[in-house]
Parts: C-alpha cells; structure tokens; sequence
C-alpha cells in the first residue's frame, strides 16, 4: 500500500472554502463536512425540510465518494451536522433509509457554520477494492 494522498474538489486559490471536498489515502476516503448543493440562480434549491435536506446531502456525498472510489455503503463512520436539536428525529428518519445494509458508526453535533443548511454530514468511507490510494 502507498503512503500517496489523492485530493478531490481541490478549492480554487483564495477560496472562501480552504479544503478539499475529499482526500484518499490508505484505503480511506475522508468527506469534508457538505449541506445539500444549494445555488437558486441555476435551480439548485437544498430543500425545505429536513428530511429533504438529508436526502439531498446524502447524494452529493454519495456523488463526492464515488468520484473519490468508494461509496455510500462503504462508509464506516459518519458524523451529522444540524442547526436545530429539534430537527434530530426529522433527520434521522430519513438518514436510516440511506443505509440499508447497516448503519455507520455516527456521531451528531450541532454546527453554526453561516449557512441557512439544517443539516451536513462529513464521513469516513473504505475506499473501492482495485482503487489506488
């Protein structure tokens, strides 16, 4: 195995976002803390509840993993990001149905990064058999 460290979304110089949207190295892949994909000028609209808002976040970390060589269900741990307490059990219900064949070691913090978002995750995931690292 390689000591190589592959980086994926690399920010722009002078970004206002100074990380990477994911890292792979030693048959890991590690996921920066992502909200649904919210941009109204060109129809990108990240939900109104929670639960749309999971959903929506899962699957642009679903996306960010599988350009990374991996995916959801290689995840081994991950942690939830949300705004309000009170929108834990809203979360949750949807969060379950995104792991079907097991639940990933979780954690859940509250976060207060300036953004509308209720909801981000950030994950540790096994990266593919046959992937470099």
């Amino acid at each position: 195995m390689t000591s190589e460290i592959t980086f994926f979304g690399e920010p722009e110089v002078g970004s206002p976002r100074p990380f990477s949207l994911a890292t792979r190295a030693a048959g890991l892949v590690f996921v920066s803390g992502q909200s649904a994909p919210h941009d109204p000028a060109n129809g990108i609209v990240r939900g109104e509840t929670p639960a749309e808002q999971v959903r929506q976040a899962l699957a642009y970390i679903a996306a960010i993993l599988a350009e990374a060589g991996s995916s959801l269900d290689r995840v081994v741990q991950m942690t939830m990001l949300i705004t309000d307490p009170s929108d834990y059990a809203a979360c949750n219900a949807e969060y379950v149905k995104h792991f079907p064949n097991g639940q990933p070691a979780r954690h859940t913090a509250r976060f207060g990064v300036p953004t509308e978002a209720k909801v981000a995750f950030a994950c540790i995931a096994l990266a593919s058999e046959g992937r470099a690292s």
